[in-house]
């Protein structure tokens, strides 16, 4: 089976762009962070660390308090995208 994968972006600032993959909707919600070819992965409920390749801690600190002022619009776009899959 063939799947085409979106990567829907949420949001973007201070260089860092925030999006999901298409396929995510298996798992609970969260959301990718990149930047220069840097790449992380946070858990909304609570914001967490899920994984990490490549940012600093100054970095990871600045991202975790992004997606908490973000939180309502991420978590609101995740609802939205994977409303009625499975």
């Amino acid at each position: 089976m063939l799947y085409i994968i979106f990567m829907p972006t949420v949001l973007r600032v201070k260089g860092y762009r925030f999006f999901f993959f298409s396929l995510d909707s298996s798992e609970k919600p969260h959301i990718h962070v990149e930047k220069a070819g840097k790449y992380a992965k946070y858990w909304l409920l609570p914001v967490e660390l899920a994984h990490n390749r490549g940012f600093r801690s100054h970095e990871l600190t600045e991202i975790r308090k992004l997606v908490q002022e973000n939180k309502s619009l991420i978590e609101g776009k995740w609802h939205e995208y994977f409303a009625g899959q499975s």
